[in-house]
């Protein structure tokens, strides 16, 4: 009975010993897999930087400078001083219609976000009539 029990141990020992070097062959194909996947993609990362992006920095160049020149010969040195270039908000100059008695005023805002005119922060949306308690001259 002895040696059957002996054999059995030897058995299982065998087989945790296949199993093991079987992981150990396994763990040692996959670092081989993912040593050539990490050079196979370093490889088309140099490719892709020393020659795709150089034609593509070209192309965007030559795409984009004549736009930017068209936008920069929109006359935007027609702009006042004062005024900032926003793309985003619209400056709405107070005339005899709109806001006369915004006119030549110190507080005047003028910008519409989100299309409600801001037109002073003490009078948001502008005063009635053609005089405004709060008006003062903008050449101070």
């Amino acid at each position: 009975m002895e040696d059957w029990s002996n054999e059995l141990v030897k058995s299982i020992e065998a087989a945790v010993l296949e199993v093991e070097n079987f992981f150990v062959d396994v763990t040692e194909e996959f670092n081989h897999i993912m040593d050539d996947l990490t050079q196979f993609s370093e490889e088309i990362a140099e490719e892709v930087q020393n020659k795709l992006i150089p034609d593509l920095d070209q192309c965007l160049n030559d795409i984009l400078e004549p736009i930017l020149d068209i936008y920069l010969d929109l006359g935007l040195d027609d702009i006042e001083e004062e005024e900032t270039f926003d793309p985003f908000v619209t400056y709405v100059h107070p005339s005899a219609t709109q806001n006369p008695a915004c006119r030549g005023c110190n507080h005047y805002h003028g910008k519409i976000y989100g299309g409600n005119l801001l037109v002073c922060g003490m009078h948001p949306l502008g005063v009635e009539g053609d005089s405004c308690p709060d008006w003062e001259s903008d050449h101070d």
